[in-house]
């Protein structure tokens, strides 16, 4: 039954075999797994992928081949009741949404360790406690103006304010191909070139004014090649609300990583705060201070933020406001250390630009970045380019 995901996971490029497929269909007759998608999900990445270099590329292939599916066909078990309740998930006109209290973030806390301290069981459905589905501020499944996310998955409503689970996120593919040369046209408007290195190039001028000076004896002239000795940090927004331009943002990092021979590169998730981290798997136990961050690249840095800075406004201004720990000075402090410290800094965002008056986060990190945040389009990055030059 499971012939057509193996040759999907070809198709894909996916350096899977035959042997290991049988091992998968050997472990699900032994029951290894339950008929959850989720289950199924990390047996079949266990038995298949080989190098976790490859999981991206699986999940992503996984994504595709069973989308909607909540079950696998021919394991017998009873439906989870996880499943169940979530379809008590309530569906709740505007007139309905309007009627919902912000509770503001002082009242919001206070209210979240009440029920904390109150409830002794679990909840679905209601207005009051801690559950999913229902028009609670506190739990997963439902929807509040601005509440507290608790385990689960989004509902796709993104007013959450703060988020209580463990979230894993993917590191960018720096291997994408892109879909076309402009982006790194737009780049090399950032560029600086120097000759370092042995002297391996030939120079042709040289040869031919060497060869005019030596009587038309060949007189070769070798010089260092040119290299682009501009210096770029690049902060990557991840995760969330980001998830919806992946594809362009994997294809400016591939762009910045064939353009720039002095890259660095860091992830952050909706505001920098006091530390950022290199890899996505590894982002909770490898972590870099940003204190650290800014006393090792200088100065002579150029720095690229790349994020939607669309969140609560609670997370750029409020300390504690960040969704996934309670940071102890506001994102603002640190945006304002960044820029102190770097002061050639603009910021990229993917959201169209005639969305940015909407929202409140886009017009506080716009005014601590002094305007220079930029659309992540082709006339946007020409801009910025420009005013990284200046």
């Amino acid at each position: 039954m499971l012939i057509d995901f193996f040759l999907h996971l070809k198709a894909k490029k996916l350096p899977v075999s035959t042997r290991e497929f049988l091992t998968l269909l050997e472990a699900l007759k032994e029951h290894v797994a339950s008929n959850s998608i989720d289950d199924f999900y990390f047996l079949a990445r266990t038995c298949l992928v080989k190098d976790e270099t490859h999981y991206d590329k699986f999940d992503q292939a996984f994504g595709e081949y069973f989308k909607g599916v909540t079950q696998i066909p021919g394991l017998e078990a009873d439906i989870p009741e996880e499943w169940l309740k979530m379809m008590m998930k309530k569906h709740l006109t505007p007139e309905e949404k309007a009627k919902l209290e912000k509770l503001g973030w002082d009242k919001l806390m206070d209210e979240f360790k009440k029920r904390l301290a109150e409830q002794k069981e679990r909840h679905a459905g209601g207005s009051k406690w801690i559950g999913t589905g229902g028009s609670s501020p506190f739990g997963h499944g439902g929807y509040h103006p601005e509440g507290i996310r608790i385990g689960g998955e989004s509902a796709g409503n993104r007013t959450a304010i703060k988020v209580w689970e463990n979230r894993e996120y993917r590191n960018l593919d720096d291997t994408v191909e892109l879909g076309t040369r402009n982006i790194k046209i737009a780049l090399r408007r950032l560029r600086r070139f120097a000759r370092e290195g042995a002297e391996d190039e030939l120079d042709m001028d040289g040869t031919i004014a060497g060869t005019a000076r030596n009587a038309g004896w060949l007189d070769i002239k070798m010089r260092p090649e040119r290299h682009n000795k501009v210096k770029v940090l690049l902060f990557l927004d991840i995760g969330g609300s980001m998830d919806d331009h992946i594809k362009v943002c994997e294809e400016l990092f591939s762009a910045a990583k064939s353009e720039f021979k002095h890259l660095e590169y860091f992830y952050f998730h909706n505001c920098i705060y006091d530390y950022v981290w290199k890899d996505n798997r590894r982002r909770h136990g490898e972590r870099f201070p940003l204190w650290d961050v800014m006393h090792k690249y200088g100065e002579d840095y150029k720095v690229v933020v790349v994020g939607d800075a669309t969140m609560s406004p609670y997370e750029v201004l409020q300390p504690g406001g960040s969704v996934e720990y309670s940071n102890e000075e506001a994102g603002a402090v640190w945006l304002q250390r960044m820029l102190d410290t770097w002061p050639r800094a603009v910021w990229l965002n993917p959201e169209p630009e005639r969305l940015w008056d909407y929202r409140h986060s886009i017009e506080l990190i716009r005014t601590i970045f002094n305007s220079r945040m930029f659309p992540l389009t082709l006339a946007g990055l020409e801009r910025a380019m420009r005013e990284l030059n200046k």
